[in-house]
């Protein structure tokens, strides 16, 4: 059973190695909030995705913009010879969880307290690059 657990884990450490991500945790705004402008940017090249949060009103756009920063740094490191303008890098996925709730209580009339529910979210975003992806599947087809 331990070889098959070590295997499994060397599959998924393998996997990990084209994968270019980068996670924010207890982000302290609701996540429908933040699901909203990961929905703009879902899909959409990098520097749309970047001039979009860099341009919007949205408190979350601010963070996302800096997650989206962190990708890319992360790519960057996996790719050492690479150079970014010629990569042709997406937002390939985004995804707002929902994190840690704070249970606050709030006065009411007539002695009653009404529950103040403080949302915190999760944030995982995977870049990938186009250009790879074709050269993968073209040797897919020939194969």
């Amino acid at each position: 059973m331990g070889a098959r657990k070590k295997i499994a884990a060397e599959a998924r450490k393998e996997a990990k190695k084209h994968l270019y991500m980068a996670r924010l945790v207890d982000n302290p705004t609701s996540p429908r909030k933040t699901r909203i402008m990961a929905d703009v940017i879902r899909g959409k090249d990098v520097e749309y995705a970047m001039n979009v949060l860099k341009y919007s009103k949205k408190e979350s756009a601010e963070k996302l913009l800096k997650l989206l920063k962190s990708a890319i740094a992360n790519w960057q490191v996996k790719n050492e010879g690479v150079r970014l303008e010629n990569a042709q890098l997406y937002v390939k996925s985004i995804v707002v969880d929902g994190g840690r709730m704070l249970k606050r209580l709030r006065t009411a009339p007539q002695g009653r307290g009404y529950r103040v529910r403080k949302r915190s979210n999760h944030v995982t975003l995977i870049i990938d690059n186009k250009a790879e992806n074709h050269i993968v599947e073209e040797t897919q087809n020939n194969e």
